[in-house]
């Protein structure tokens, strides 16, 4: 690792003080939540005493004898209580906090940046998605180091992940992508139980893991055995104990800690099927000796810090330290394959309390202050004392590109012009990223590319081809530079590394003391692939954009496959995420400029901004005249507060009859103006409403009536009663929607209308647009005979 403070003089009885300590905490944490607090609704409230334990001595070395003030770390899931423990001894959490674990308002049950109060690093939970984050971190460190300058004090990004969670396919996506090679800064630690939820993890496994880092480029190391096993084995017959050890399976080797403090049948059990020279030599050990068969490497302090220092002077990849532990460590359940979800008894939580020379009146003390572990507990959290990072730059990014305007074109083909436009301004364009899953082009990144390069810190320029002609004989479109001061991340075809990397570069501020725009694109339906982790980044209170294109049926060649239905659902139901489909350029153009400008507002807040896009070109007319009609300013309003009448119906005075509303967003507008036209003709009272948002239209609205029914009056008129409200509130509505059709059927209910929602509720196929729109009830059609019924459905009413 390439950010070394230099090695700390720990004692290590001190330590093994402090470890005592962190280990009755973090067991009686658990044991209150689920015994003192009172029923919690019939459900369980759970806590994990035995996950908890035996990452006691990995964590107690890395806190109180290895980190730096600048390190970050993510903490295993279930070790959260073990978490809480060591924060509370170093100050950083009162007392009366630890009786609050897995309580409402209180410490989280796995460590959180947005929920938990205090330095959290990274959130944690989602298994897999804690632990890659530090990789991910580190990544966007390298980043800012070759662009803005290295940071005034270097970080280690450190992981402390169970063995269970190398199960997830997303760690591995995440070690064997190319953009994470080489971070030496990058240390994971795993805690080697041999247990998950419900099963002992077979011994093979850890073998398999170690080559399978390895031939990712890591460096591997193991804490397997203690020091005083490893005196041990260097008795004559040592290497047959060793042999015998490591020969016998997991399960069985789990079975002996149940045996602990019982020396004649551990010594009968562990003998069992031993050669003679094994058997020799461990009757060499008396009844206080035997049990030194159960020294594991991860429980062993000097072990555990050695292992961190070899890392540490690994200057060229990422490490990794196999741990190898006991869940229920220094517990009777101790090895119990059922222990995962077990709680200690009253009787062995007494029993724990009086080894640890406590009673009920001391129990929740810190170490004295006076002691020899307490000054340690008060150096330690000085050492971890972080300066705040100096204020950067502000980003000033523009509420418009304005780009020349063209009759028809794509929201894609608009996305690609407005980053190009966007990195001509020079309070941007050192703050822009942009990140794909190798789909640059075919998501409208290329010219941006052209211009910004790709992000290749191990780049060696000396073999670059030549740029090839293009078949006019100009230069290739796609010269794409490779280089350190690139601004592209091409990762590989990963969405859920993307949307990984994304979160990272999110909490480049917090995590690097630099604030970045960061920018992901891949095709919308494989939003539902990297699901997880936008989620994860979400939660974590990350900022970025995210471009979904192309979107839905109207990819119309590209098949099923490839055609989203249920992402628009997800952009207005996922919490830190604000949803745009916009139809036209200008529209894009305002949205993304102010999504990139809350991105860069110190007090904005955590939110993200997820732009659907399309393919398909559309007639920019309605929109222009939309803006003349209104003024760019006002439009400009209502399409950042989530929508505005695109086209409006005939007065009554100029067309007698009821009135209709089309509310439609994205690709569809062509068809619903073309409706809107058809039944005027006819007689039909009919406007058109273009949803930009549909996630601030209902957020607003939503808002709205919390605040009347939390100060119980009559709620505040939304933007979205205003646009509902005119005319006739009780207007019926079609919604159009390349998207699930249940996306925009709620609108109804907000006036109480009739609605009649047309949208994509089935898999699409290959085709021509109208042939999909056709299938899907989108056309003009269907659009005219929708409002007729919904129409016919008011009148019944």
């Amino acid at each position: 690792m390439t950010a070394t403070p230099g090695h700390l003089d720990v004692d290590l009885d001190t330590l093994e003080v402090i470890q005592r300590r962190v280990h009755w905490l973090a067991v009686r944490m658990v044991d209150h939540a689920n015994r003192e607090r009172g029923d919690a609704g019939g459900i369980k409230v759970g806590g994990h005493q035995a996950s908890s334990t035996s990452m006691v001595t990995l964590m107690t070395a890395l806190w109180f004898g290895h980190l730096a003030a600048p390190d970050l770390v993510a903490v295993k899931p279930h070790a959260s209580p073990v978490f809480h423990a060591i924060r509370y001894l170093l100050g950083e959490l009162d007392a009366d906090r630890l009786a609050q674990l897995r309580g409402f308002g209180g410490l989280q049950a796995y460590p959180s940046r947005t929920k938990d109060e205090g330095r959290i690093d990274f959130s944690t939970g989602s298994v897999g998605l804690g632990a890659t984050a530090p990789l991910f971190a580190a990544m966007v460190r390298r980043y800012l180091d070759a662009h803005h300058g290295p940071r005034s004090q270097p970080s280690r990004f450190v992981a402390l992940l169970g063995d269970a969670e190398l199960d997830e396919g997303n760690v591995w996506e995440a070690v064997g992508d190319p953009a994470t090679a080489g971070l030496a800064d990058v240390l994971w630690v795993v805690d080697l139980n041999r247990q998950s939820l419900d099963r002992v993890v077979p011994g093979v496994q850890a073998g398999r893991l170690s080559r399978a880092f390895a031939d990712n480029g890591w460096h591997v190391s193991e804490a397997k055995y203690g020091r005083r096993l490893q005196g041990v084995f260097a008795r004559d017959g040592g290497d047959a104990l060793r042999r015998h050890i490591d020969e016998m399976s997991n399960e069985r080797y789990q079975s002996l800690f149940a045996l602990a403090g019982d020396a004649p049948a551990l010594r009968e059990r562990f003998l069992d099927r031993a050669d003679a020279t094994v058997r020799r030599l461990v009757d060499e050990l008396d009844d206080t000796e035997v049990e030194v068969v159960l020294d594991l490497g991860g429980h062993d302090l000097a072990e555990v810090l050695d292992r961190y220092r070899e890392a540490d002077a690994v200057t060229d990849r990422p490490s990794v330290v196999f741990a190898y532990t006991i869940k229920g460590w220094r517990t009777r359940m101790a090895g119990d394959p059922r222990n995962h979800s077990a709680l200690l008894t009253s009787e062995a939580i007494e029993e724990l309390r009086a080894a640890n020379g406590l009673d009920a009146s001391t129990e929740w003390n810190a170490l004295p202050s006076d002691s020899e572990a307490g000054r340690w507990c008060a150096a330690t959290a000085q050492r971890l004392r972080r300066a705040p990072w100096p204020e950067p730059v502000p980003i000033r990014v523009p509420p418009e590109v304005g780009l020349p305007r063209r009759p028809r074109v794509s929201t894609q083909e608009t996305f690609g012009r407005l980053l190009v436009g966007l990195g001509r301004d020079p309070s941007v364009r050192g703050a822009l990223v942009t990140l794909t899953p190798d789909v640059a082009v075919s998501t409208g990144l290329g010219g941006w590319i052209n211009a910004a390069g790709v992000f290749d810190p191990l780049h060696d320029p000396a073999g670059d081809a030549a740029v090839v002609d293009d078949e006019a004989g100009g230069p290739s479109l796609l010269s794409w530079e490779r280089s350190p001061t690139g601004q592209h991340v091409e990762l590989g075809i990963s969405e859920m590394n993307l949307f990984s990397a994304l979160g990272a570069f999110g909490l480049a501020w917090d995590h690097s003391g630099q604030r970045l725009l960061p920018i992901g694109t891949l095709y919308d339906p494989f939003i539902c692939r990297g699901l997880d982790a936008l989620i994860h980044g979400a939660y974590s209170g990350s900022r970025f954009v995210v471009v979904g294109t192309p979107s839905g049926v109207s990819l119309a060649p590209e098949g099923g496959a490839h055609q989203s239905t249920i992402t628009a659902s997800i952009g207005v139901e996922l919490p830190g995420l604000v949803m745009a489909e916009p139809a036209y350029a200008g529209a894009l153009d305002w949205l993304l400029c102010d999504g990139l400008a809350r991105l860069a507002d110190p007090d904005g807040p955590d939110e993200s901004l997820y732009l659907r896009l399309t393919t398909r070109p559309v007639d920019q007319a309605p929109f222009e005249a939309a803006r003349t009609r209104l003024g760019s300013e006002e439009l400009r309003r209502q399409v950042l507060a989530g929508g505005y009448v695109l086209v409006p119906s005939s007065s009554a005075e100029e067309l007698e009859g009821p009135l209709v509303r089309l509310v439609a967003a994205g690709a569809v507008l062509p068809e619903v103006v073309a409706a809107q036209a058809e039944l005027e003709a006819e007689g039909v009272r009919a406007e058109v409403l273009d949803v930009t948002s549909l996630t601030r239209l209902y957020r607003g609205w939503r808002g709205a009536l919390r605040s009347g029914v939390r100060s119980a009056r009559e709620p505040d008129a939304a933007h979205l009663d205003v646009l509902l409200g005119s005319g006739d509130p009780t207007a019926p509505i079609v919604t159009v929607h390349d998207a699930a059709s249940h996306a925009m059927a709620w609108l109804g209910s907000v006036t109480g209308a009739p609605v009649v929602p047309l949208g994509v509720d089935a898999f699409g196929q290959s085709g021509r647009i109208p042939d999909l729109y056709d299938a899907f009830e989108l056309s003009t059609g269907h659009v005219v005979t929708a409002a007729l019924a919904a129409l016919a459905r008011g009148l019944a009413r």
